[in-house]
């Protein structure tokens, strides 16, 4: 991956976006895409749209959801600790023990989540974890309410601490990779789109709350009232212990981007991104949805009076924890992906199923 590739995906995943609270990476999107796109633009919900051609005939949504699960602050009681709700899908078995961010208007607090000792546990407590979170606090270190209103008010988000580790030369660990590497391929993807002779337009969306129910997507695809409209996300590998290989979709890390298939997906759409894969020699995997898809495709799907929509996903373990980990190789052949594959659109592209 170039440099300066890296460093927009680096920067993304170390800035906050905690569904609802999305400015500070909407911001950096838009610092990053002024020089590639011929348009940008951010609506009343949040979102930021990054568009080529804008008056083209044909258009393609690319939605990536820049929000990440988070947490919000309810409760501070007299001697200064936080009690706190989920914002998203949090998953309370990996939180004790964690180290968290509280958002403040004016600073960042760093606080821990704590845990009774196993040294004054009961018997019957031991090798338990907390599965309620109303159980569970935050320990600023600060002793007072009076002191931690100071800089910490009921309703500021709260986000796993955020970084980025290095696992080896392709692997990447690091909290809300879902779904930054989504919204990092859907930039990309225009980016790459910007050097080639692209004879449609190209919207590429930073869409918001997508982990409180697809919202940005629903608002972002009736502005643009896209003919194509593609979701970049992420989806379960189950390379990995966790897993059994044996009945499960075999989707590993490194192997390529995931083409969803099912009733969400537009049958001409998913052929020409299997065939421009092949055409590529851009590694690929196939992942079956039966059901509707739990990402923005879901919504960009019925938009207005319908939509071709699909769903490109990257594969991602550990899902909804701080240590996600996705392939760099994987959001490199994704990017080329879709930008090949709206390379080979024109005005008269049909995507109507026959």
């Amino acid at each position: 991956m170039q440099k300066e590739s890296r460093e927009f995906l680096y920067k993304l995943l170390k800035t906050p976006s905690p569904t609802g609270h999305e400015q500070k990476i909407q911001r950096v999107v838009r610092s990053r895409m002024e020089k590639y796109a011929d348009l940008i633009q951010t609506d009343y919900h949040g979102n930021v749209i990054c568009a080529l051609n804008p008056k083209a005939k044909v258009k393609v949504m690319l939605a990536g959801h820049c929000d990440q699960i988070g947490m919000m602050v309810t409760h501070i009681t007299d001697k200064g600790f936080i009690y706190f709700q989920a914002l998203g899908g949090i998953d309370t078995g990996v939180l004790e023990g964690g180290t968290v961010t509280i958002h403040g208007e004016e600073k960042e607090i760093t606080g821990i989540i704590g845990r009774k000792p196993i040294h004054i546990q009961k018997p019957e407590e031991r090798g338990k974890g907390v599965s309620d979170i109303n159980l569970l606090w935050i320990d600023v270190g600060i002793p007072s309410k009076k002191e931690v209103e100071k800089v910490i008010r009921i309703g500021d988000p709260i986000t796993f601490k955020l970084g980025v580790t290095e696992l080896n030369s392709d692997f990447v660990c690091s909290p809300g990779m879902d779904n930054k590497v989504g919204l990092f391929v859907a930039m990309e993807t225009l980016r790459l789109c910007a050097s080639k002779k692209i004879k449609v337009g190209v919207f590429a969306a930073s869409t918001v709350q997508e982990e409180v129910g697809l919202r940005g997507a629903k608002t972002a695809a009736y502005r643009i009232s896209p003919d194509v409209g593609i979701a970049i996300d992420v989806t379960h590998a189950n390379d990995n212990p966790a897993t059994s290989a044996e009945k499960s979709v075999p989707i590993s890390l490194g192997a390529g981007p995931c083409i969803a298939r099912g009733p969400n997906i537009n049958p001409v759409v998913e052929k020409k991104l299997i065939e421009t894969a092949k055409k590529s020699k851009i590694p690929y995997q196939l992942e079956p949805n039966p059901r509707l898809l739990g990402n923005d495709a879901n919504v960009i799907q019925v938009n207005g009076a319908g939509c071709a929509a699909a769903s490109v996903e990257i594969p991602n373990r550990y899902m909804h924890t701080q240590v996600e980990v996705c392939s760099m190789k994987d959001l490199e052949n994704t990017a080329k992906l879709l930008a090949n594959f709206i390379a080979g659109l024109s005005e008269r592209s049909d995507f109507t199923p026959r």
